[in-house]
């Protein structure tokens, strides 16, 4: 038979096991955090891709055209402007962000400041 201190040690180890699955059960974000480093590698890659995807594209035209160099000028250029494109679309999308969360703070204060006057 049991004894009061098995017992004891018994519901000990359940604690240590309960807190260590809670420990390793990952926690939800609730927004993701981008630091702006990640941004702006965000924004170099995408430009690097744009220039890319145009000169491979354009090279495989040239190879198999016989126009060297002219299509891969071309489609260089082009991957260029889309992926200077691509640029200006992430960071609108970044300040429409940034405005929409700096408009709930400012709703938020104002509510708060609103309800210590009542």
């Amino acid at each position: 038979m049991s004894g009061p201190s098995e017992q004891e040690r018994l519901k000990a180890l359940d604690a240590r096991i309960a807190a260590a699955r809670q420990a390793q059960t990952p926690r939800p974000h609730a927004e993701e955090h981008y630091s702006q480093a990640h941004l702006a590698w965000r924004m170099v890659i995408e430009l690097v891709a744009g220039l890319g995807i145009g000169f491979g594209i354009g090279y495989g035209l040239d190879w198999l055209l016989g126009t060297s160099p002219w299509l891969m000028v071309l489609f260089t250029l082009m991957g260029f402007a889309a992926g200077v494109q691509t640029m200006v679309r992430s960071a609108r999308e970044l300040q429409k962000k940034a405005e929409a969360q700096a408009e709930r703070q400012t709703q938020a204060a104002e509510a708060a400041d609103a309800s210590k006057k009542d």
